[in-house]
C-alpha cells in the first residue's frame, strides 16, 4: 500500500516509511540552503540566467549532501535519563535500565568476581573497545569489551599497583612490586624500567609517547617509549603519593599530596608550574574534565571540590567522601567510596554539579576504581571483588571520530594510525598550562633599568663634554677669567639637571611606596598610632 504525493505523479509513489523519511529529508535541506533562490524570471541575460541557475542548482546538490550526511553518518544523539513529575533519577535502579535497553546495551551491565586476586584497578583505550584489568595479588587480564572475549590473562605473582595501556592496546604497562613493566598483548614481557623504581601510579601522555610514572620515594619520572630515553628525573619533595593524573587538554601532571597541596609538573622544570593549596587534609582522588579547564579534588575531610583551571579558583564544593573520581567524554562525574557509586551531572550549563544517578554494589565489597567507557554509556567500576559494569545513559560521546578513536579499526588502519602518530610526535618542550600560546609571537621584554653605576658613568660623560664647550669671546671687559669659571660651571649645571630631577623622582616614588606598605602591614589594632598627615 502507498501514499500518493500531491503533485499526482503515479512515478512518485512512495510507501509510507519513505515518504516520511522524505519529509525528514525536506526539512533538513532547509537548514542547509543558502536563503531564498534568486527569481530568474526577470533576468533577461540568457547567458547570466544560465549561469546563476547552475550555481542555484549546486547549492541544492550541496545542501542535500549536507542533510544525508547528518540523517546518516551522525545517527546517535545524546541523551541522559529524564525523570516525570516527583521521581528522582538517582533512584532509578539498574534493573529498570536494563528491562528498558536494546540487547546489545544490556550485555554491558554484568559483575565478574574474582576474590582471590583484588582489589583491582582498569583502563581502557581511546577508542573503549579494549579494558586492561590488573589484581593487586599479580592477575592481569586484557579483555575485548566489543565480544566479551579474553584476549590474554596471567599471573604475574607480585603486588600490582597500577595498569595503563600505551599508545594502543598492542602493549601495556603494569606497576609491580619492585619496577614496572611493559608486556605486549600475548603476555610476553617487553621490557623491565628498573630506573623507576617501586612505582605507586602510572600515567601515558599519547601525544608526547611519554610514561610517567610516580614512586614509593616521591621521584616524578618521564620516559620517551619510543627511543627508550629518560627524559627527566625530578624530586617532589612532597613525600610519598598515590594520587596522579595527567591533564587531557595540555599534558601536564598533577599530584596529589597528604599536606593537602596539589601540584602540576611539565618534564621541562625541576619546579612545579603551580603549587595550590585544595584541601586541609590528604588528597584522596582527583580527576580533569575533558576540555580540561575543570579539576574536581577529593580530600580526607569529606568534601569534593570543582576547581576553575583558569583562574584557579574553587567553584562548588560539594560534601561527601571519594576514593576515586572520573570524568566522563559528557562531563559527567563518577565520584566512588566504600560499596558506593554517585554520578554528578551539570545539566544547567553553570558547572554548578548536582546528584545524577548512584549505584550500591554488594555490602562489603571496596571500590578502587571507577571509569567510564569512552563512547559507551557504560562505568566500569574496579573493587576488592573483581569488577563490575554499569549503564550510565548520557555518560559517552554518541558520535566517533575514526581519525581519533576507532573502536572498529582494523590491522591495518591500527598499523596506519600508529605511523601517523608517530611521525606528529611532540616534543616535551610543548606541554605548558597554555598551549594555545605555541605559535605566538612573544612579546618584546621591557628595558632593564640602569644600574646606579650606568647612571653615574652616563653623567659623568655629559659633564665632561659640557666642560670642553668652547665659550665665545666677547668685547674688552667680558673675558674675565672669573666670569669664564662662573659660565662654565652654568654649563655644567645644565648639563646634570636633568640627571638630578630624575633621581628626585625615583626617590619621591620610592618614599611613597614605602609609605603605602607601612599603612598596609600595620595590623587594625596599631593603626590609630599612625602618622597622620598635616590638614592645611
Amino acid at each position: 500500500m502507498g501514499v500518493k504525493q500531491e503533485n499526482g505523479d503515479p512515478e512518485n509513489i512512495l510507501p509510507p516509511i519513505e515518504q516520511e523519511l522524505s519529509h525528514e529529508l525536506d526539512t533538513k535541506v532547509k537548514k542547509y540552503l543558502r536563503g531564498e533562490g534568486a527569481n530568474l524570471e526577470v533576468l533577461k541575460d540568457k547567458k547570466l540566467k544560465g549561469q546563476l541557475s547552475v550555481r542555484e542548482d549546486l547549492y541544492g546538490i550541496s545542501a542535500k549532501a549536507a542533510a544525508k550526511a547528518e540523517k546518516w553518518l551522525m545517527p546517535s544523539k545524546g541523551g541522559y535519563l529524564e525523570a516525570e513529575g516527583i521521581e528522582k533519577t538517582w533512584r532509578i535502579k539498574q534493573d529498570a535500565i536494563n528491562r528498558e535497553v536494546d540487547i546489545s546495551s544490556a550485555k554491558n551491565q554484568y559483575d565478574i568476581v574474582l576474590p582471590d586476586f583484588g582489589p583491582y584497578t582498569l583502563d581502557f583505550t581511546s577508542s573503549g573497545r579494549y579494558m586492561a584489568a590488573a589484581g593487586r595479588k599479580g592477575h592481569l587480564a586484557v579483555v575485548d569489551m566489543k565480544n566479551m572475549s579474553l584476549i590474554k590473562e596471567m599471573q604475574v605473582r607480585e603486588t600490582v599497583r597500577d595498569i595503563l595501556f600505551l599508545h594502543n592496546e598492542l602493549f601495556f604497562a603494569a606497576a609491580q612490586k619492585k619496577y614496572p613493566y611493559i608486556y605486549n598483548r600475548d603476555g610476553v614481557e617487553l621490557h623491565c624500567l628498573k630506573e623507576h623504581g617501586a612505582v605507586t601510579r602510572l600515567q601515558f601522555l599519547k601525544n608526547h609517547f611519554l610514561l610517567v610514572s610516580i614512586n614509593k620515594f616521591g621521584q616524578l619520572r618521564y620516559q620517551d617509549v619510543t627511543m627508550g630515553e629518560m627524559i627527566s628525573n625530578f624530586r617532589t619533595g612532597l613525600g610519598r603519593t598515590d594520587v596522579m593524573l595527567a591533564n587531557p587538554f595540555n599534558g601536564v601532571v598533577a599530584l596529589g599530596h597528604s599536606g593537602g597541596t596539589v601540584s602540576m609538573w611539565k618534564p621541562t622544570s625541576a619546579v612545579p608550574l603551580v603549587k595550590m593549596l585544595c584541601h586541609p587534609g590528604p588528597i584522596t582522588a582527583m580527576a580533569f574534565h575533558p576540555n580540561g579547564n575543570l579539576m574536581a579534588t577529593s580530600g580526607k575531610e569529606k568534601k569534593i571540590k570543582i576547581w576553575d583551571l583558569r583562574k584557579f579558583e574553587v567553584l562548588q564544593n560539594i560534601p561527601g567522601h571519594a576514593k576515586t573520581l572520573d570524568f566522563s567524554q559528557k562531563g559527567l562525574l563518577a565520584a566512588g567510596t566504600g560499596s558506593y557509586v554517585q554520578i554528578l551531572g551539570d545539566f544547567s550549563g553553570s558547572r554548578i554539579y548536582s546528584r545524577y544517578m548512584g549505584h550500591s554494589i554488594v555490602k562489603g565489597y571496596q571500590i578502587g576504581k571507577v571509569a567510564f567507557r569512552p563512547y559507551e554509556d557504560v562505568l566500569g567500576i574496579g573493587h576488592s571483588m573483581g569488577w563490575s559494569s554499569i549503564l550510565i545513559p548520557g555518560s559517552g560521546e554518541p558520535n566517533f571520530d575514526t581519525w581519533l578513536a576507532n573502536p572498529f579499526e582494523t590491522s591495518k588502519q591500527r598499523r596506519e594510525k600508529e605511523i601517523h602518530s608517530l611521525l606528529d610526535k611532540l616534543p616535551p618542550e610543548t606541554i605548558m598550562l597554555d598551549p594555545s600560546k605555541i605559535g605566538t609571537v612573544k612579546s618584546a621584554k621591557k628595558k632593564d633599568k640602569p644600574t646606579k653605576e650606568e647612571k653615574e658613568a652616563e653623567m659623568e660623560a655629559v659633564v665632561e663634554a659640557a666642560k670642553g664647550t668652547a665659550i665665545r669671546k666677547k668685547t674688552k671687559g667680558k673675558n674675565k677669567p672669573s666670569k669664564i669659571a662662573v659660565k662654565k660651571k652654568k654649563i655644567v649645571e645644565r648639563a646634570k639637571r636633568p640627571f638630578l630631577e630624575k633621581q628626585m623622582e625615583e626617590e619621591n616614588v620610592a618614599k611613597k611606596k614605602q609609605k603605602i606598605s607601612e599603612e598596609i602591614s600595620l595590623p587594625t589594632a596599631l593603626q590609630r598610632f599612625a602618622r597622620k598627615k598635616a590638614t592645611a
